[in-house]
């Protein structure tokens, strides 16, 4: 049997992070993140998001981010799926498509031709949006935590605006495979939404 891939997405601020770990630990999955998974790929995290180091060009970051996910997908997450293990990802293709393809302005079209050929066409089972409202956000990446904003988090409101847009037109466009979760309230409430948002979706799809 091959296991079941749910990437949990977000724009920064969401609490996306903590709700994927706690979902992996609740179905017994394995955990991962993007980008990173890899030592090569937390080497590209580095690179990426360190913001005391060059920055990028939009379309280097984009391509940093595709690389990072192909040697994810191929050590880590395929053959986790192929050994029958369910596998939950802290960001996968969405995120690219949301903060490059639209953040960034370089097209959503054209960030996920790179990422088709990056992954080989892998896509997970199931995507999981949690979304919150712009002012608990930003008050949750707040000016008490400025010093420790990775590079994109410090890109500031607007870009996540269109990031936070990005992902709900992403999710209102294929409701067969994504879900949105309400993730305003205590991470114990939000998990418990989580939690009974994937048991819906996931049991009877795979009891038919």
């Amino acid at each position: 049997m091959i296991g079941r891939f749910i990437a949990v997405e977000g724009a920064d601020g969401t609490g996306k992070s903590t709700q994927a770990r706690l979902l992996a630990e609740r179905l017994g999955a394995l955990f991962t993140r993007e980008p990173g998974g890899t030592p090569l790929g937390e080497q590209i995290r580095d690179l990426v998001l360190d913001p005391a180091g060059e920055a990028p060009v939009d379309r280097a970051e984009a391509l940093l981010m595709a690389a990072a996910r192909a040697q994810h997908v191929d050590l880590v997450v395929a053959p986790a799926l192929a050994a029958g293990r369910d596998v939950v990802s802290d960001r996968y293709v969405a995120s690219s498509i949301a903060y490059q393809g639209h953040g960034r302005g370089l097209g959503a079209g054209s960030v996920a031709e790179v990422n088709e050929f990056a992954t080989g066409g892998l896509a997970p089972d199931l995507v999981v949006l949690i979304e919150v409202s712009a002012p608990v956000a930003s008050s949750r990446l707040g000016d008490d935590r400025e010093g420790e904003l990775d590079r994109i988090e410090q890109a500031g409101d607007d870009l996540q605006g269109v990031v936070a847009d990005a992902y709900r037109a992403m999710a209102m466009a294929d409701p067969d495979r994504w879900v949105i979760i309400d993730g305003d309230g205590t991470v114990d409430e939000v998990a418990a939404r989580v939690a009974g948002t994937v048991d819906d979706w996931l049991n009877p799809r795979w009891d038919s």
